[in-house]
């Protein structure tokens, strides 16, 4: 990896973590003694679980949360981009066309979703959403906060089979597949990739000067973005496709660490 790059921005699920969540046992001290580096923490997660995840660490990381609708440094909201409620409404009757198992509207504040008993929805919400809020109404989330991203979540891995006929959105608005069991759909100016330029941007660093580890078709746009990006050995062939390098090793083999220990 490039002695001088100055920022990187980790993708969570598949690149980051293993096959069973867990953090490699030495990325924490990874970012204690690489202060002179700006790590970033690029998910589709809500930033209140991010923040939890990384508790020891948080002052030392920026959140790029919610696919980039949501960037926040230390309690400083660096940058977010909310839907209009009338294309919140109008993506609802779209989505609810389609056999899913649970919408999520995810806010600045909270996540919001209709009371249920179905267990995996809740097993997936809770793990993504550290603040969330059943309502008997999903629309009246409305009235309470801004609202960044709707998360679908659909049962056995059938999101990129429903994807395709999501065909009905307001054309102002992106959907994107962020897992094989989840579609989010927001503004379509939100991705992982705009959010990363902006934060360059605002701290002065050189797209040359850094770097991003993404998996799936949600880092499509961060490989992008910076230059040095490196897909996973085990990503999206859309993603290793588009990427400069392509990890030697898996999620499940530490493929992130690797790569930063050249450094």
């Amino acid at each position: 990896m490039n002695s001088n790059i100055r920022m990187i921005a980790f993708d969570m699920d598949g690149t980051l973590l293993d096959s069973q969540k867990r953090l490699p046992s030495d990325f924490i001290g990874w970012v204690k003694s690489h202060t002179n580096i700006r790590t970033v923490i690029a998910s589709g997660r809500q930033y209140y679980t991010l923040k939890k995840d990384f508790t020891e660490i948080a002052d030392n990381l920026i959140f790029l949360a919610e696919n980039g609708a949501l960037v926040i440094s230390g309690d400083t909201v660096l940058y977010k981009n909310v839907m209009t409620k009338e294309d919140v409404i109008r993506s609802l009757e779209e989505i609810n066309r389609l056999p899913h198992s649970g919408i999520i509207l995810c806010g600045v504040k909270s996540a919001y979703y209709l009371d249920t008993t179905d267990q995996e929805f809740l097993i997936n919400l809770r793990m993504y959403y550290d603040h969330h809020k059943p309502l008997k109404d999903l629309l009246s989330a409305l009235d309470e906060d801004e609202i960044l991203k709707i998360a679908v979540y659909f049962s056995e891995k059938r999101a990129e089979a429903c994807y395709t006929k999501l065909t009905q959105l307001p054309s102002n608005l992106a959907k994107a597949l962020s897992g094989d069991s989840w579609i989010d759909i927001s503004n379509a100016t939100v991705n992982k990739g705009s959010a990363y330029t902006a934060l360059q941007e605002r701290l002065s660093i050189s797209f040359e000067d850094a770097a991003c580890f993404g998996d799936y078709i949600n880092d499509y746009e961060l490989m992008q973005s910076c230059g040095e990006s490196y897909a996973m050995k085990n990503a999206h062939p859309t993603v290793k496709d588009v990427a400069k390098h392509v990890t030697a090793y898996t999620n499940d083999e530490d493929g992130v660490m690797h790569e930063l220990r050249t450094l």
